[in-house]
């Protein structure tokens, strides 16, 4: 063997070496990784050719081995690192000749390049990343970190350490709003570096802040990290454990977990959202303690009042922004118990319900009922046995029949009796404009208390319509009708509201894109829609709201920004409240009417987009901004097909093999996992997430996602890792970006020890991640 090492090994380490070299030789990192992959391939194969590269086996035919299979030791489970001892036999890593190798790589590259880039079931899913990095640019262009910075620092700077609080927050803003690590590194390092320091801030506490809440990209909603791991996860999870199943001796994953082994991206944003608040809150009260301790180097900035009103009266704020709106969201909720708030739905099933399964399947093999009993608990087993016996004893599950009209009837009738007084659409949209209206009460202390009075009036009005005039029977266009005046008298009122919301600096600044962020995320969060409906959403509410600013800056009306907004909103309405499927027998009149005023609110959405997209083209925005995107996309589809390629070669002479049983030969769950971890964390000094989450994550992820963790936390504490990995000197990536904008006096030193506190803050999130997954997987778990 050459150098002592087996054939293999020198295959793994020539592939990575070729990988690194070609990345740090300045050369684009999207064309280094498939000239590695050719380049380390051809370097394998001459030496494989030359004999000079041998690979020793576990011989599968011999006594020993046999012995082992015999005891109840699974193949899987022998190899050279579990067994050293084993007789092997040798031979070369091709063992049908390079030729042979390459021209399976080139079949097999074609089919994963159908499957993953061009027509796979990820590739839905890879179409977000570009409408969110679309989104990201476009919002970065608008200057809304400038507004934000400006507008957060003069509400936080009176405090200690609140410029550096105020960069957190408006780093977290920035992370849901875009997701772009390096674009909100230098986006803040050029705004707020400066006036740190002017302000006297520490250079370590300055450079620190900026780089740890820049990274907050990588795991905060909508994360193009996320979405790019949960597109593999998905896959590897579901592999992973389909093999696992087979090799205890259960038919398949549903069987052998107890339910379907399925991760999504939309579940993988609900499991992200509290670990990044978490690391955020952790970043602002680091900040603030420092702030505390180390006065002079964080001192209190005062700044001018942000309202532009006179001061207000004791007791206001209190009042307004805290006291009415948790006695608003607190009879919201005590209505809903009550059953004064509820589903006025009358539509019921054409079949019964099909009768309730045992919680685990247990006309399974004995081998697979000791897995099960393994891995659930005895109670578990004991339980599902028990649910079984009874289901048979009641002459098995009941199956589903269709019921007759009197049956349906009887069921919409006992619907009706049992609505709420309150549907949930009307008594949100109150409960939205009650806390509007008490803001605006707030932030306008002294003017003309009428329009609010009159909105009050309205909302009213509406609650009243809902509770006295619309029924569960009653069709959408009556409701309409009905509810028209109400929503009239709304509209006069709001109209004076809303004045007085966009003369506050800090709404006027935060409402718009905290819509937009609120409009994307919900719909995800919320099960409403998948990523990539949320993230063309997203990208279309960030053209608007680009153009507003533009329009704004060039002292234009935004009415068709306005008018545009509208006609989405309302057309989203009509489409939740009105059957708008016109291919049935039977279309009602309002339907119809319905139907129609949809398709002109998207005629008039899609002329006000490309209106507004004209705005951008002649201000000189929409032009880089397109140009941007389709550099960034191409980059990560370019990188994807290039890892692919290199996946490949490993995979051709055995090298994701060998890794995989590497790992599999420890016995602890956790070895392996820190094991991985460590190592991920390690190359994040030289590899982007890109190349790490399509090289690295297809070889560690079939043992990761293959054992008894839960996918959701192995996904989110690798995203998590990267960023700790991103901010760690000397080769952090986030370093790199914050040092090529700071200024000349802001040395390496002073941002290296910046951002050690940072990365304590990041190790001590990943350890309150794995003492307490529940922070991961609550959320999914209660949306779910």
């Amino acid at each position: 063997m050459l150098f002592g090492l087996d054939g293999v090994e020198i295959g793994i380490i020539i592939v990575f070496l070729t990988l690194f070299a070609g990345i740090l030789s300045g050369f684009p990192v999207a064309f280094a990784i498939s000239g590695a992959a050719v380049i380390s391939f051809a370097i394998i194969a001459a030496l494989d050719s030359s004999g000079l590269l041998i690979h020793a086996a576990v011989d599968t035919g011999s006594d020993p081995y046999n012995a082992l299979i015999s005891q109840g030791v699974r193949p899987d489970a022998i190899s050279v690192f579990n067994y050293p001892d084993l007789p092997r036999y040798e031979h070369v890593l091709f063992p049908d000749g390079w030729e042979t190798a390459l021209d399976r790589n080139l079949s097999f590259m074609v089919n994963r390049m159908n499957e993953r880039v061009l027509a796979g079931q990820s590739i839905e899913t890879l179409l977000a990343v570009l409408m969110f990095v679309m989104m990201g640019i476009v919002l970065e262009r608008s200057r809304i970190a400038d507004e934000l910075l400006t507008t957060m620092a003069k509400v936080f700077g009176p405090l200690p350490g609140g410029l550096a609080v105020s960069i957190v927050i408006v780093g977290a803003f920035l992370a849901a709003s875009t997701g772009i690590v390096g674009a909100t590194v230098v986006t803040m390092g050029l705004l707020a570096l400066p006036t740190m320091l002017k302000n006297g801030y520490s250079p370590e506490l300055s450079t620190g802040v900026i780089a740890a809440s820049g990274t907050l990209g990588q795991i905060i909603p909508p994360s193009i990290v996320i979405v790019l791991l949960g597109t593999l996860a998905g896959d590897l999870y579901s592999a992973a454990q389909e093999e696992r199943a087979q090799l205890v001796g259960c038919g398949d994953a549903l069987t052998f977990l107890g339910e379907p082994a399925v991760v999504s991206v939309g579940t993988l944003f609900q499991a992200a959202m509290l670990p990044g608040i978490l690391l955020a809150l952790l970043y602002a009260g680091y900040s603030f303690v420092f702030a505390l301790l180390n006065p002079s180097k964080a001192p209190a900035v005062p700044m001018d009042n942000v309202s532009g009103k006179q001061a207000a009266p004791a007791g206001n704020a209190f009042t307004w922004f805290l006291a009415v709106p948790i006695v608003m969201i607190g009879l919201f909720i005590g209505m809903g118990q009550a059953g004064l708030v509820g589903t006025q739905s009358v539509i019921v099933d054409s079949f019964t319900d099909a009768g309730q399964t045992a919680s685990l399947r247990t006309n399974v093999s004995a081998e697979c009922q000791a897995a099960m009993i393994d891995l659930h608990g005895q109670d578990a087993w004991d339980q599902a046995a028990a649910e079984q016996t009874a289901i048979n004893d009641a002459g098995g599950v009941a199956q589903a029949r269709e019921l007759s009209p009197e049956e349906r009837a009887e069921l919409v009738q006992a619907r009706v009796v049992n609505a709420a007084p309150i549907g949930p659409g009307i008594a949100i949209t109150a409960l939205l404009l009650g806390l509007a209206l008490a803001v605006a009460r707030g932030v306008a202390p002294r003017e003309s208390k009428a329009p609010l009075y009159i909105a009050t009036a309205g909302v009213v009005l509406l609650l009243l319509a809902d509770i006295l005039l619309i029924g569960p029977l009653t069709t959408p266009g009556t409701t309409t009708l009905i509810i028209a005046l109400p929503l009239l008298v709304i509209f006069i009122g709001m109209r004076g509201a809303a004045r007085y919301l966009a003369a506050n600096e800090i709404l006027r600044v935060v409402f718009p894109p905290l819509v937009l962020i609120i409009a994307v995320l919900g719909s995800i969060l919320g099960g409403i829609t998948n990523p990539t409906p949320a993230a063309a959403l997203g990208a279309g509410g960030a053209i608007l709201l680009a153009a507003y600013r533009k329009l704004h800056d060039q002292g234009r009306s935004g009415r068709m920004v306005f008018l545009t907004s509208g006609a989405i909103v309302l057309m989203l309405i009509i489409g939740v409240n009105f059957d708008l499927r016109m291919g049935q027998s039977e279309v009602r009149f309002e339907n119809r009417l319905a139907y129609v005023a949809a398709f002109a609110c998207f005629l008039f959405a899609i002329f006000g987009l490309l209106w507004s997209c004209g705005v951008l083209l002649v201000g000189g925005v929409l032009s880089p901004v397109v140009r941007e995107t389709a550099k960034v996309t191409s980059m990560v589809f370019t990188i994807l097909i290039g890892s692919q390629l290199l996946n490949l070669v490993l995979i051709s002479f055995g090298g994701e093999h060998y890794i995989q049983q590497f790992l599999r030969s420890f016995d602890d769950e956790w070895t392996v996992f820190l094991l991985v971890m460590l190592v991920l964390f390690i190359l994040g000094f030289v590899l982007d997430f890109l190349e790490i989450i399509y090289i690295v994550i297809p070889i560690v992820g079939p043992v990761i996602y293959g054992g008894s963790f839960d996918p959701k936390w192995v996904t989110i504490m690798i995203a998590v890792n990267l960023q700790t990995s991103f901010l760690t000197p000397p080769f952090g990536f986030a370093l790199f970006y914050l040092r090529g904008v700071a200024p000349r006096s802001i040395t390496t030193g002073m941002i290296y020890r910046g951002v050690i506190p940072f990365i304590g803050i990041q190790v001590t999130g990943l350890v309150l991640l794995a003492l307490f997954p529940g922070v991961v997987t609550i959320v999914p778990n209660l949306l779910n």
